[in-house]
């Protein structure tokens, strides 16, 4: 009987050695790229003149951080994208995931498919899509305007001069929120109408028998019960939006737009290291925005919290 080349494993070392590939890649890609990181937002440094060109300058980045104005706007441009984006998509997200889960049945998968898609669908594609119909001559959303501003009653939604989407500082934070409104609407759809399916149907029978309406049901069966997924939702909507980067990125064409209206803190590290050469305040300012994603997450579960449960 041929013995195997193969040294016999230990039953001990067994679970460590198949689990050593994720850990290796998590400490490559997880690990070292925090401690690193945190360990630049106390250095100054060039990365063409090499790793032996770090300068400690101790808080000096944060102190840096702190003063810019830009950095500053950015974080209120930042503010804005995520609520104007994320507060509208949860109100329109819960009520269109009720509709599809009592209106459809054998045709449910393929209209949240259709809902779906656009979250899975690439970031470029999706803002060089509407770069084109924010176009200001021949864009559809101008024409689609103009066109509803004939129907009478509706004169007031078409305006005097076509509007210039991306190249004014009024506009351009409303139409990158439009697209980011638009992409992640089926994402929170499809979460509501999955905690929508775990709601026993008895519920809303014993309600149908005893007179509740479709609005009844829907305010006090169907949003309590969507408590829990409603706190995932908008905590996912908020830790995303303070990390919105692609859509704003390339609808400005990574500049932000006209006096920076576009521009949000992912957008504004990403120039101060890759455009300005500076990754010790770009690693200073990732942190700050660390510390302000916190601090909103958990002024967020305060706002979830059970009071009940607290007395």
């Amino acid at each position: 009987m041929k013995r195997s080349l193969l040294p016999r494993l230990s039953p001990e070392w067994a679970p460590y050695v198949f689990l050593s590939p994720f850990v290796l890649l998590f400490v490559v890609f997880g690990i070292f790229p925090l401690v690193f990181s945190f360990y630049l937002a106390f250095q100054s440094w060039e990365p063409t003149a090499g790793l032996l060109a770090m300068k400690f300058v101790g808080l000096e980045n944060f102190a840096f951080a702190l003063q810019d104005e830009w950095f500053w706007k950015s974080l209120k441009n930042t503010v804005w994208l995520a609520t104007a984006a994320g507060v509208p998509q949860h109100l329109v997200a819960i009520p269109l995931a009720f509709f599809i889960h009592t209106s459809y049945k054998r045709s449910r998968n393929s209209v949240v498919g259709i809902y779906f898609l656009p979250y899975i669908t690439s970031t470029v594609a999706i803002a060089m899509m509407f770069s084109t119909l924010f176009s200001t001559e021949y864009g559809m959303i101008n024409q689609g305007l103009h066109a509803l501003g004939q129907v009478p009653g509706l004169g007031w939604l078409a305006p005097a001069q076509p509007i210039d989407w991306l190249n004014h500082a009024e506009n351009v934070k409303p139409a990158i929120s439009l697209v980011v409104f638009w992409r992640y609407l089926g994402f929170n759809t499809v979460l509501y109408l999955a905690a929508l399916q775990t709601i026993p149907g008895d519920i809303y029978e014993a309600a149908t028998m005893d007179g509740a309406g479709r609005w009844q049901q829907f305010w006090f069966i169907t949003l309590p019960s969507l408590k829990p997924m409603i706190y995932f939702g908008v905590m996912l909507s908020v830790v995303g939006g303070l990390q919105l980067f692609e859509e704003p990125f390339i609808l400005t064409g990574g500049r932000g737009g006209t006096d920076q209206a576009g521009m949000t803190t992912a957008m504004y590290m990403y120039r101060t290291a890759f455009e300005f050469n500076d990754f010790g305040t770009a690693s200073a300012l990732s942190w700050l925005l660390f510390v302000f994603v916190a601090l909103l997450t958990w002024l967020t579960n305060q706002a979830f919290k059970d009071r009940h449960a607290q007395k």
